[in-house]
């Protein structure tokens, strides 16, 4: 047995973890490789970090694509072969004619769970302008939305399987960023990364709308370092990609905005 008491305390996505050391405890028992649905990247970032300590079990992740962002967790015990690649996937298009009434990213998403599907069954959705949208869904889902998603918005739409080699990912769009800040705190280095007043910035992470690495942070005084991913709900991610003290003991951040 998983030492759930300990794994659970203090988690923030408890309900998420607790259902992953289910599977857990499952993959033990069968010496089978059990797959979790689609979990966003905070949910991710604390199931891995909490399962990493143990030496029984071994967990693979995949999305369809090397940049996916919600993802399945596959579980086996550490004697059994796994590859995220076995992972089961699914890849859909969304089809209709969306010139004159065009649908974003929410529209798409709301009308996959208009249907009557959960979140955590839908992976990432590629939106393809006029054309419609790609998602990547677990495979049983696949007939369903063929049967029930036949709108989005006011368009009529059609759902077909696609091979994952007919997904249209776009690369994201960047920007470099190199500031000098006196210290390597969180709210110096984040306002200067999102063009943000400091003062705006204490504001966010006091509310709690700042995460580092997936996890909040609510101190503005946090150090953050190279590698760390920065991200704001509403306003994108960060990665610093490096540090550098300068002769005056400054430091050179060099960073990737996330657009």
């Amino acid at each position: 047995m998983l030492p759930r008491a300990d794994l659970l305390q203090d988690a923030e996505y408890r309900e998420t973890l607790a259902r992953i050391l289910d599977l857990g405890e499952q993959a033990l028992k069968t010496w089978q490789v059990v797959c979790s649905d689609f979990l966003s990247p905070p949910e991710m970032a604390e199931v891995q970090a909490r399962l990493q300590k143990l030496t029984e079990l071994q967990t693979a992740a995949s999305g369809g694509y090397p940049q996916a962002e919600r993802q399945r967790l596959a579980l086996a015990r550490s004697e059994v072969s796994i590859e995220p690649d076995g992972i089961p996937l699914a890849a859909i298009q969304i089809q209709g004619n969306f010139l004159f009434d065009p649908a974003t990213h929410r529209d798409f998403l709301g009308a996959l769970l208009g249907s009557g599907i959960t979140r955590d069954k839908v992976g990432d959705v590629i939106v393809l302008g006029d054309s419609g949208a790609q998602a990547i869904v677990v495979p049983e889902m696949v007939e369903y939305l063929r049967a029930n998603l036949t709108q989005v918005r006011t368009v009529p739409v059609k759902v077909n399987g696609i091979p994952f080699e007919q997904l249209k990912i776009q690369p994201p769009r960047t920007k470099s960023i190199t500031s000098v800040e006196a210290s390597l705190r969180l709210d110096a280095v984040a306002s200067a990364g999102f063009s943000m007043s400091r003062s705006k910035m204490v504001e966010e992470i006091q509310r709690g709308e700042v995460r580092v690495n997936w996890k909040p942070i609510t101190q503005a005084s946090y150090t953050v370092g190279p590698q760390d991913l920065i991200a704001i709900r509403g306003r994108g991610r960060l990665q610093i990609e490096e540090v550098a003290e300068t002769k005056k003991g400054r430091f050179r951040v060099q960073m990737t905005r996330y657009l």
